[in-house]
């Protein structure tokens, strides 16, 4: 059989080869990511980690002697556009893998067409909802209680507030947050007098913030990517109130300004690697120090923590095809099910047959922006 060569195509092959690659000398990755929309600081951020993953495993000779290619395709962060590109790289592209990014609903959307292709999925987000499609799929997202607990093991220990209120975004994982939230509250000692939904892209927040305020809240847990995090903290100090902003994971981009506005009424939910000059020795700084200098030659001082994810995802893609000594999906598959103990720049990834959301462990930290300044508060 005769191998069709062709050039790489600029903007989307990470690694500048050399000469022309053949297709059987590739190991092609598809991305589904959200650079548009409501998740474009994390996915860009997951998109771009992936893509010094590449040229670091690249530069090292590739996988098993075969160069890796991403190729990355724009969601829109809408889970129609997500089915859409995921199947043109399905039948266009001819991925190996998907190592998607964080707008969940569309990985859902998408599940069904990846597993009758039998193409693995290591997701930047929670893992769809059927048997079937769990099968193939891994996250790389902590359970959304570690959010929770986190905030609430805060509200409990170092504060006197006893009334919280939450404020949730429509995404799939920001509602298991929001449930996890009112179940979880007796067990902290917190009273959830209001529950509120907004969407992405509204501008204003003051009717829910002064609701909340009328019953009593004095912490605002807030479950949402993006920019509403920077409104809300706006919302909150025009309206004069001494109220607690508790933020979800997020890029630090999104952070900076509303610490700004709040200062340290405006705490959040940090992944490691972005506090990292904080962090003790041991295995995980080791591997966040393995990937810092990499990300800052390439981004500066952008957080690292969604990028951080990127990485941790191709290296365990890596280490699941030297496992399984084979690039076909199933076997694959399979290989990342006994990837166990595996340190990432996240966190230890536990994957088994029973458990495909690797983080077994809380790895979060209580963070706050004072002077521009990441801060550990728990």
């Amino acid at each position: 059989m005769k191998l069709l060569c062709t050039a790489p195509v600029a903007g989307f092959v990470v690694a500048s080869l050399a000469a022309p690659a053949c297709a059987a000398d590739v190991y092609k990755v598809g991305v589904s990511a959200g650079l548009t929309g409501y998740a474009a600081a994390v996915d860009r951020a997951w998109r771009d980690g992936l893509e010094v993953a590449a040229a670091y495993v690249n530069g090292k000779g590739g996988i098993m002697g075969r160069k890796v290619e991403v190729i990355v395709e724009d969601n829109k962060s809408e889970p129609q556009e997500a089915v859409t590109v995921y199947r043109k790289m399905i039948s266009s592209d001819k991925v190996d893998i998907f190592l998607s990014g964080c707008v969940s609903a569309g990985n859902f959307a998408a599940a069904q067409f990846v597993v009758r292709a039998q193409i693995p999925m290591v997701l930047c987000s929670i893992l769809p909802p059927r048997p079937e499609q769990v099968h193939w799929a891994y996250s790389l997202l902590p359970p959304p209680r570690f959010e929770v607990e986190k905030r609430y093991g805060y509200l409990k220990n170092a504060t006197a507030i006893r009334k919280a209120a939450v404020l949730h975004d429509p995404s799939p994982y920001a509602n298991l947050q929001k449930d996890i939230a009112v179940k979880e509250a007796p067990d902290y000692g917190l009273q959830i007098p209001v529950v509120e939904q907004y969407k992405q892209d509204d501008a204003d927040f003051s009717p829910q913030i002064s609701k909340a305020n009328a019953d009593g809240a004095k912490a605002l847990v807030k479950i949402g990517l993006g920019g509403s995090t920077l409104t809300v903290a706006k919302n909150i100090k025009q309206l004069g109130l001494d109220m607690l902003l508790l933020g979800s994971v997020d890029d630090l981009a999104v952070f900076r300004p509303a610490g700004d506005v709040l200062g340290e009424q405006f705490m959040f939910v940090a992944a490691p690697s972005q506090v990292y000059d904080a962090l003790p020795e041991g295995a995980l700084r080791q591997e966040i120090g393995r990937f810092l200098p990499l990300w800052r030659a390439r981004q500066g001082d952008r957080d690292p923590g969604w990028a951080g994810k990127g990485w941790d995802a191709m290296m365990l893609t890596a280490a699941a095809i030297e496992q399984a000594k084979s690039f076909e999906g199933p076997k694959v598959r399979d290989a990342l099910e006994t990837l166990a103990g595996f340190q990432g720049t996240g966190g230890v990834y536990n994957f088994s047959p029973t458990v495909h959301q690797g983080i077994t462990e809380n790895p979060f930290l209580l963070a706050s922006v004072v002077g521009g300044q990441v801060k550990v508060k728990q």
